[in-house]
């Protein structure tokens, strides 16, 4: 993490005041239910310490995340707010899991034997959270087998049965009645195994807090949202119109050249200049998660400008065609890649369109040799 003060070549600015809106209009579309904020993947590519610390200064009580790994950096950092673990995890974790207090999605048995014992080494209970698989194909319980599975669960001493979970692969389709089928499926096992006590359901990710009514249950699970960014574009709800990124990817011009016509720029020269050409070296590759199939396809702010990226992106650097801000352009710049620029936009969505995937894959392959400067928080 760095400072407000510090220079960068490259560099995401994470706004963490427009996190904290974002949180805010999510709140408002959780029927009361608690937020628990995901933080996976180093928080979307956002920075997974700095996020979840200014999460928890919100007063937000529960992260997810993904791994064990991601668990453990958190906790090193010193954040003490409850660590669902969202993915499947091994018998060999077990321990750290118990050790650290964290709370895993469960659907094994080997993992349920495995965190009993690590419950009774370590002298403390393990709560977990029994996921069941009622439309996503990916991990969990079939309904029909989670009764039996529970009751497992709940006969281990050293186990605290805090909750069930599921997930929906279709709340961002802007058709409801896949999801609504599945959230009755999810019920159907909630309402029999709440008989046995107190018993959490959270289902909701970020596209069903928008779109999926009364799918926030006893808590909510927020991922791309939090970032400001719609998990699809078919998400209905007018009112993801009010999310707001949070990040934005710049980095400075560190040279310019004035180049002939017919002169090849970069590896294989897949870019000749048409017209005498001022060319600007920007300090971005596929090193720091641009991907390389984007070469001459992308274009990057510069002066407010859209401006085109030219030749092949190499691993370090890219060239951008700056010749109609000639006289107007300087080494240390900024050329933006996502952000705002004197009132041009370019998004994340924009790079996804260009490279056929979802804003998810952007965002998060954002590499860690690119800095973060935090605003607003």
């Amino acid at each position: 993490m760095s400072g407000e003060n510090d220079w960068h070549a490259a560099w995401a600015e994470i706004h963490l005041d427009r996190l904290a809106h974002n949180l805010r209009l999510l709140g408002e579309l959780a029927d009361g239910a608690p937020l628990w904020p995901v933080v996976k993947s180093n928080a979307y590519g956002h920075g997974a310490v700095a996020v979840a610390r200014a999460i928890e200064a919100l007063g937000y009580e529960t992260l997810c995340v993904a791994r064990v790994s991601e668990a453990l950096e958190l906790r090193e950092a010193g954040i003490r707010s409850r660590i669902v673990l969202l993915s499947a995890d091994f018998p060999e974790e077990a321990d750290t899991i118990a050790a650290h207090g964290l709370e895993p999605a469960v659907c094994r048995s080997d993992v349920i034997d495995a965190l009993a014992d690590a419950a009774e080494g370590a002298g403390r209970a393990v709560a977990v959270h029994v996921k069941v698989d009622t439309g996503m194909g990916r991990a969990g319980i079939p309904p029909d087998e989670a009764p039996a599975f529970l009751a497992s669960v709940r006969d281990r001493a050293g186990l605290q049965l805090r909750g069930l979970m599921s997930h929906f692969p279709r709340a961002d389709e802007g058709d409801p009645d896949y999801s609504a089928a599945q959230l009755e499926r999810f019920l159907g096992v909630v309402r029999p195994a709440r008989r046995g006590g107190t018993l959490l359901a959270h289902m909701a990710n970020s596209a069903a807090v928008f779109d999926v009514p009364g799918a926030s249950l006893d808590a909510v699970r927020p991922g791309i949202s939090i970032y400001g960014l719609r998990s699809s574009p078919r998400v209905a709800n007018p009112r993801a119109g009010g999310l707001r990124p949070v990040l934005e990817w710049k980095a400075r011009i560190a040279l310019l050249r004035e180049l002939p016509a017919s002169r090849g720029i970069s590896y294989g020269h897949t870019f000749r200049t048409e017209r005498p050409s001022l060319i600007a070296t920007v300090p971005v590759g596929y090193g720091d998660g641009l991907p390389r199939r984007l070469s001459n396809r992308l274009e990057l702010l510069v002066g407010g400008r859209r401006c085109r990226q030219v030749g092949t992106i190499t691993m370090d650097q890219l060239m951008v065609d700056v010749t109609d801000l000639r006289g107007r352009v300087q080494t240390g710049d900024e050329a933006v890649l996502i952000g705002e620029q004197h009132g041009a936009v370019a998004t994340a969505d924009d790079l996804a369109a260009t490279l056929e995937t979802i804003n998810y894959e952007v965002v998060t392959a954002i590499s860690s040799r690119t800095s973060r400067v935090y605003r607003g928080g």
